[in-house]
């Protein structure tokens, strides 16, 4: 590990923590040429499978475009950071035990609005409108009527 500092590449370890959740350890590091601490983390390199866009491309998954889409959904929104953290965790963990080697974005997107809805109707709407690329207001209307219409138990709401 590179010191951030100086660049020096012998540190030492001076301590070692689980984060909550178990799948990630954090290191305080010490550079050995400096004595300047710092902190990395380390995470597990799961194989997830390779993603089918709509043009047939593929290309590797990435959690981070998850995450960004999910954020700017649940924008000015009460929702906390840790619910959508949760929510991309949840989704990444069902692609891996999946054993699947390719998945379609459709698939992704679709599951990504599963698990939006119940935690808010709002961001869902969002998301949808992004994703299923809305052409003009009508379609905002259906997709809102559908959630006015549908039983809240369907929806995952209590």
């Amino acid at each position: 590990m590179r010191c951030p500092r100086c660049g020096h590449d012998d540190n030492k370890v001076v301590d070692s923590r689980a984060g909550k959740d178990g799948d990630v350890i954090r290191r305080r590091r010490e550079c050995l040429s400096c004595q300047r601490r710092f902190t990395t983390y380390e995470r597990i390199e799961e194989e997830l499978p390779l993603v089918v866009k709509r043009d047939g491309r593929r290309e590797p998954f990435d959690r981070q475009k998850i995450l960004t889409g999910i954020l700017k959904a649940c924008e000015k929104r009460p929702v906390s950071y840790a619910t959508i953290e949760h929510l991309v965790d949840t989704l990444e963990m069902e692609f891996q035990a999946s054993a699947e080697k390719e998945i379609s974005s459709i698939r992704i997107g679709e599951r990504v609005m599963a698990k939006l809805l119940p935690v808010d109707d709002v961001a869902y709407v969002r998301f949808a409108s992004v994703y299923r690329q809305f052409k003009d207001v009508s379609q905002f209307v259906e997709e809102i009527k559908t959630l006015i219409t549908e039983p809240a138990d369907r929806r995952g709401k209590p």
